[in-house]
């Protein structure tokens, strides 16, 4: 088992690691312990370098299965690796992941309107929404919410429970289609404090504070009831 540091500490930008193998089709490396995010949940993989013995791997991506995938020939197995992450990327996006959880949260304390789907990169997103209607004034409206859930200045918990206890949390699930494999034993929650509670395995800041000023970019209908909502953040 593979230690997923990126769960319980996100601000992780250097970690250290020993190599245990290889997934030779796709170039890639395989480490006990990492803080690489592998991508999921709208949320891109990270990127960045593995070093060792002073010589430096490239990292271009990173996917499920603990596999990192580097650039040229591959460290040898048993190797210490010191673990790199590009920073300011994925610091952008634990600011916008946390912007799509406060989207999420006011659209469905205030509007009770399901999430249908979502994806991000450094800085914006998108995120569809079950709306029969969506109009300038609702838009507008919604983005005087969410900022003012980021002036709140709401912590962010993290806590990875037994299936059994996070399913007896009401809504836990937002979307209209489960996505939790079956038969996991644990699932993993992200909190934003008095806001939104979900089931969520990407990384996040500690605190609304840090995600910046939202704007709704665009809004448009993507057929029937689902309406799509883009958003940016200030840098």
């Amino acid at each position: 088992m593979t230690e997923l540091i990126y769960q319980t500490d996100s601000y992780a930008k250097e970690f250290t690691a020993t190599v245990t193998g290889y997934a030779g089709e796709q170039n890639g490396v395989l480490l006990d312990r990492t803080a690489f995010y592998p991508g999921g949940g709208g949320q891109p993989n990270d990127v960045g370098q593995l070093v060792v013995d002073g010589r430096t791997y490239n990292v271009t991506s990173v996917v499920r299965g603990n596999i990192h995938i580097v650039e040229g020939e591959l460290p040898p197995v048993g190797a210490a690796v010191t673990g790199i992450l590009d920073w300011d990327r994925r610091y952008k996006l634990m600011r916008t992941h946390t912007a799509m959880h406060i989207l999420c949260g006011v659209v469905w304390r205030d509007y009770s309107a399901s999430v249908t789907g979502g994806n991000m990169e450094p800085l914006s997103g998108r995120m569809d929404f079950e709306f029969e209607r969506m109009q300038k004034e609702l838009v507008t409206e919604i983005e005087t919410r969410i900022n003012a859930e980021v002036q709140a200045a709401r912590d962010i918990r993290v806590n990875i429970l037994p299936r059994e206890e996070a399913f007896k949390i009401p809504d836990l699930i937002r979307t209209k289609i489960n996505l939790l494999p079956e038969g996991i034993p644990e699932v993993r929650t992200v909190e934003i404090i008095g806001l939104d509670l979900q089931a969520d395995g990407g990384t996040h800041v500690a605190n609304t504070r840090e995600v910046g000023t939202l704007r709704i970019a665009d809004y448009k209908s993507k057929g029937g009831i689902n309406k799509r909502i883009y958003l940016e953040i200030n840098n």
